[in-house]
């Protein structure tokens, strides 16, 4: 009997993890990056667009920092396990944007992130000075909610 039992525990185990590495990656809801900042994504329409909200834990301004709107699209909306994306950010703090580029991934237990790339451009009072205005990273955000 305890052989039995130790097969069905592992059989178990097989398909818990099987079923959790066969989820499809769901934009939709409150994600957080490694520095701290928040975003929000609402649910994806018919042509896979969204929007949502970005409240930033680091800016390089001295004003106070809002939460500010997002707008973005996934591809192939409802057909890949593991699709990518992109969205702007209009900061409503700032003479500046920013897109960002990424794919959701999910892992073995489930664990949802959304592997980024960014640009942000700001505004600058010159074509002199652009070559300034340009900055680019890398955030990893994980589910939060």
């Amino acid at each position: 009997m305890g052989s039995l039992s130790c097969h069905l525990l592992l059989a178990l185990a097989l398909l818990a993890t099987r079923h959790a590495v066969a989820r499809k990656c769901n934009l939709q809801g409150f994600w957080r990056n490694e520095l701290g900042s928040n975003m929000t994504l609402s649910a994806l329409d018919a042509t896979g667009t969204f929007m949502g909200t970005y409240h930033t834990a680091v800016a390089a301004t001295n004003k106070q920092i809002l939460v500010s709107p997002l707008q973005g699209a996934q591809q192939h909306p409802g057909t890949k396990r593991q699709p990518t994306f992109g969205f702007t950010v209009q900061w409503q703090f700032s003479d500046s944007i920013a897109v960002f580029v990424g794919q959701c991934f999910v892992d073995r237990r489930g664990k949802e992130t959304l592997e980024t790339t960014w640009l942000l451009r700001e505004e600058v009072p010159s074509r002199r000075d652009a070559w300034k205005a340009t900055r680019m990273g890398t955030s990893v955000f994980t589910r939060i909610k």
